[in-house]
């Protein structure tokens, strides 16, 4: 899949009038989703997104990750995006649910960095 074609699809899941809001969607959420994990996964995340969006998923090569929990990635998130806590806590679900579809092996291979509170992120993906 494509950069635009990623965008589109977070755009559409999310309800967002305007791509540029995806594109600070998914840019918010991938850069907050690589703290928490450990090693060389959010490298091998990167490898399976379009180009624009690898750099979101570097810088913690080697690492351990954060550990925080779900109403703090959704803070940490909206923050970045510059959004209300509402659309903080939608826009990484659609995220998340563009995610599942898209890489393989999937998002599940990366939950094991995450506490069990994340599992609204998952349930959102099997929407």
């Amino acid at each position: 899949m494509n950069y635009n074609q990623f965008v589109k699809q977070v755009q559409s899941v999310a309800q967002l009038n305007y791509s540029q809001e995806a594109e600070r969607a998914t840019r918010a959420t991938l850069e907050v989703l690589r703290e928490p994990m450990v090693g060389d996964e959010a490298k091998d995340l990167a490898s399976q997104l379009p180009v624009e969006l690898k750099d979101c998923l570097h810088g913690r090569e080697c690492q351990n990750g954060q550990y925080f929990s779900l109403k703090e990635f959704y803070e940490r998130a909206g923050e970045r995006e510059g959004v209300n806590s509402t659309d903080a806590a939608i826009h990484p679900r659609a995220v998340f649910t563009v995610l599942q579809a898209e890489v393989t092996p999937g998002v599940e291979d990366i939950r094991a960095n995450f506490s069990d509170d994340y599992q609204e992120l998952y349930v959102a993906c099997r929407r």
